[in-house]
């Protein structure tokens, strides 16, 4: 994939470079004058990294180590097309109101409001979407005025099983690696992994994972030695259970959260 490439641009003695390489791993080290400067650039480069991605994984390539991931994550353009904004808020819409046991007294047009001023949350939300986790409104701060969205499908998330907890787990495997973690694709998309009263706050509003198990976020001491937990629901009661961080199973995935 080739496109054009801005140049850098001066401000006094200032100089705002950006680098942009169209290739699956893409890079942009961008601030906010220079994208304004080059949106629609930054909004096709953003398109082919993210079709690049999709494909590596797709094809198990796995990703290139970048010690700089999370300050170059903050700086990358993740931004919806108009017709995407419009099929994801419907489907959002349609799931909000066909499940309100979820959401009591709460309003869709008020959480449209909200995903249309966070942009970069609407694409948090895609990508739960697009990876199977149907995600939907669980609750409201009233201190802060967020909503907060769980993934919400019947079973963990197809697109995010076989994967081990996190990076030291996927790092510590010899041979037979996972193509990625759960931590550090909850990382990719903006989410953040479940805890275990959160995984049991979702278990109060339907039956999730009756074939199925998810990771859940592990406290310190656990991971420490090596473990981590997962949940899951049988024989009507949910259960929590310990196992090696770097294991990972076709039926078990991640569920994650997202405050807008």
């Amino acid at each position: 994939m080739t496109g054009p490439r801005p140049r850098d641009e001066y401000d006094g003695y200032r100089a705002r470079t950006v680098l942009a390489v169209p290739n699956p791993y893409m890079i942009l080290l961008v601030d906010k004058w220079t994208m304004s400067r080059h949106k629609d650039f930054f909004a096709q480069m953003s398109k082919w990294a993210l079709m690049a991605r999709h494909q590596c994984e797709d094809a198990g390539i796995p990703r290139r180590k970048n010690k700089n991931r999370k300050r170059i994550m903050k700086y990358a353009l993740k931004e919806l097309s108009p017709a995407q904004r419009a099929e994801l808020l419907g489907t959002l819409k349609a799931r909000f109101e066909k499940s309100m046991n979820r959401h009591k007294e709460l309003e869709w047009t008020k959480v449209q409001a909200r995903l249309e001023a966070n942009p970069e949350r609407l694409w948090s939300l895609s990508e739960m979407e697009r990876t199977g986790g149907e995600p939907d409104v669980v609750g409201h701060d009233k201190k802060t005025g967020e909503f907060i969205f769980f993934d919400c499908s019947v079973e963990s998330p197809k697109a995010r099983t076989s994967l081990c907890y996190d990076r030291e787990a996927l790092d510590s495997r010899k041979e037979h690696k996972p193509k990625n973690s759960a931590a550090d694709m909850a990382a990719a998309m903006g989410i953040e992994l479940l805890t275990e009263e959160q995984y049991l706050e979702l278990q109060k509003l339907g039956e999730f994972d009756t074939k199925s198990s998810s990771w859940v976020k592990t406290p310190p001491d656990m991971r420490k030695p090596g473990g981590a937990l997962f949940g899951d629901r049988r024989f009507g009661r949910v259960f929590f259970y310990h196992n090696g961080a770097e294991s990972y199973y076709s039926g078990r995935g991640f569920r994650g959260s997202l405050r807008v």
